[in-house]
Formats: C-alpha cells, sequence, structure tokens
C-alpha cells in the first residue's frame, strides 16, 4: 500500500520548552554554515578527530570494516586510514550545516560536475533513472548539489524529534523531492514516468529482502535486493553517482557514471552482486571518505558467527 509522505508543517508546540535544546543546536548550524568555506573545512577536521577520540566503539567498527574489506592493507595504512576518515567524519557533521543552510550559489561555486550531461539524453527518451549512490560522509552535501543541478527524489526516514524533522525537511527538499522509505509503490511510479530516484543499498538492512553477495574481500554480504527490483519493475536505466572531496581543501567533484550496460533486470541474486561491484568502484574514489563506522556486515548466514566479535 503506498504511503504518502505529508510534509512536516511548522506547529506551535514546537516552541515548547522541551525543544530549546533542538532550537540551539539549529541556530548554531545556521551561524556555522556563514563561515568561509576554508574555516569549515579546518574546523571539520579538528572537530573529527576530537569526537572520534571518545568513540572507541565506532572506531574499532571502522577498524574491523577496513580488516574485513582490505585484508592486505597494513596495520600503518589502516592507522592513517582511520585518522583521515575521523577527520571526514567530523567535516560531515558541517557539511550539513552547508546542505541545509547555503543558497544554491554557493553550493556551485564550490563543486565540479562530471557525466552530468548524459542525463540529458536520457530525458529525451522519457526514461526513468535510478541513481545509485553510497553513504559517504559528505552524502548529505552531494544530494543537495545533485539537486541544484537536476532535482530528483530521495528516499527519506523521518526523525522522531518532530522539530529537527521539520527543519531537515526543509534542508533536505530545498531542490528535490522526498519519499517514504516504505513507499515502494510511489518510488516504481516516479521511475516509469521518467523521474530521477536516489537510492544508497550498500548498507547492511537485515536480511529481509535481501541476497548474498561479495563485497571487497566478504565473500557473502547482506546486499538488499531492492535495487533490481525499482530497476526491473520500473524500467529505469541505472546509474552511480558520487561525490568526493578534492583532497587539495578547495570543494567537491561530483561523478555521474554512464548507465549499467549489463545490469541484469531479471536476476536479482545477480544484480545484488553486479551493484556491489559498482558501489566498490563508487568507495574506491575516496576510500578515507567513505562510513565505515557502520556495521556493514553485522547480518551473516545461519550458523555463522558474528564478524563484529
Amino acid at each position: 500500500m503506498s504511503q504518502i509522505l505529508e510534509a512536516p508543517t511548522f506547529k506551535w508546540s514546537f516552541l515548547h520548552p522541551k525543544y530549546f535544546h533542538t532550537w540551539i543546536g539549529v541556530s548554531l548550524m545556521f551561524l556555522i554554515s556563514w563561515l568561509p568555506y576554508r574555516v569549515l573545512r579546518l574546523l571539520g577536521q579538528k572537530f573529527g578527530l576530537l569526537i572520534m577520540h571518545f568513540l572507541k566503539n565506532r572506531r574499532n567498527i571502522a577498524e574491523r570494516n577496513l580488516q574485513l574489506c582490505f585484508p592486505e592493507m597494513t596495520v600503518g595504512e589502516r592507522k592513517v586510514m582511520l585518522k583521515e576518515n575521523s577527520k571526514h567524519m567530523g567535516l560531515a557533521l558541517f557539511e550539513t550545516c552547508m546542505a541545509w543552510f547555503w543558497p544554491d550559489w554557493r553550493i556551485k561555486k564550490h563543486v565540479k560536475y562530471i557525466g552530468f550531461e548524459q542525463l540529458d539524453a536520457i530525458k529525451a527518451k522519457k526514461k526513468g533513472v535510478l541513481i545509485i549512490a553510497v553513504h559517504s560522509l559528505n552524502l548529505e552535501l552531494g544530494a543537495r548539489a545533485f539537486g541544484t543541478h537536476t532535482s530528483g527524489f530521495g528516499v527519506y526516514r523521518a526523525n522522531s524529534n518532530p522539530v529537527y524533522d521539520w527543519i531537515q525537511y526543509r534542508g533536505r527538499t530545498q531542490d528535490n523531492g522526498a519519499i517514504d522509505r516504505f513507499d515502494v509503490k510511489r518510488m516504481v511510479k516516479i521511475l516509469r514516468e521518467g523521474g530521477l530516484l536516489w537510492y544508497a543499498p550498500d548498507h547492511d538492512y537485515g536480511c529481509h529482502r535481501y541476497a548474498w553477495a561479495p563485497l571487497f574481500a566478504v565473500e557473502k554480504a547482506c546486499t538488499t535486493t531492492g535495487t533490481h527490483l525499482l530497476a526491473s519493475a520500473g524500467k529505469a536505466d541505472v546509474m552511480t553517482f558520487t561525490i568526493t572531496r578534492d583532497r587539495k581543501g578547495t570543494g567537491y567533484t561530483l561523478t555521474l557514471d554512464p548507465p549499467m550496460a549489463a545490469f541484469p533486470y531479471n536476476d536479482e541474486a545477480a544484480a545484488a552482486t553486479y551493484t556491489n561491484k559498482f558501489i566498490e568502484r563508487s568507495i574506491l574514489r575516496a576510500p578515507e571518505q567513505y562510513m565505515w563506522l557502520h556495521r556493514r556486515f553485522k547480518s551473516r548466514p545461519e550458523g555463522e558467527r558474528s564478524l563484529y566479535e
């Protein structure tokens, strides 16, 4: 059954004292967004190193993920990667301020677009496009920057705090639309009507509509079959999208790859394996910028031990 996502609206109850901490936090985000970009980048890196010093459990998860995915990586290389990843995690918090409060002109000033000319040819065919993204630490800004060039729809999960949810929704839908994460029917409809939909299938969503597919050195990674469902039912082209922070500190590059030429529309298990290969390519463009903090391999086949013990 289709679930219509109603845009959150302001309510006078939002001014209740119990939400004061939320308003203070969001006001701080707004003020931070006015800082020069170079200052934001410097503060974000320092902040990331600071908070990751206290998040020992998350550091351990990130380190374990790197061990699983890149067993050939030395202890020294892994240590360097984790330090850089911590910096980028802090940057992500500051980039949320940028994504929600920067005007379009300021977004475009710091973003370079590669491959977006392909969308014109696809639109001319009136064919839908399923954009596969990965949970890079700059995805919030990436979605906003994508929308300033070409608007589309993103999958939305409401926040339990109504004030924060109202602000979050406004920030994320300035240039794009939002669809409830359970409203598969509407997602398919948008694709069949020639629309553009972002989808991030790189996390472990549990053993529900899934397939075991290789991801880097892990032979059995629980992988959602949602990509296959949306692409086949929506009769859509499938493309990958990556945002990377420029290492020189000047801005970002958004890369839209050509449509997957051999996507297996008739085989969901093969589609999961095929999609993971493209996810690997996206991650490897800037592995230090990926969300390694997530327990990507928490689900295991029956009888197998957890990989995080």
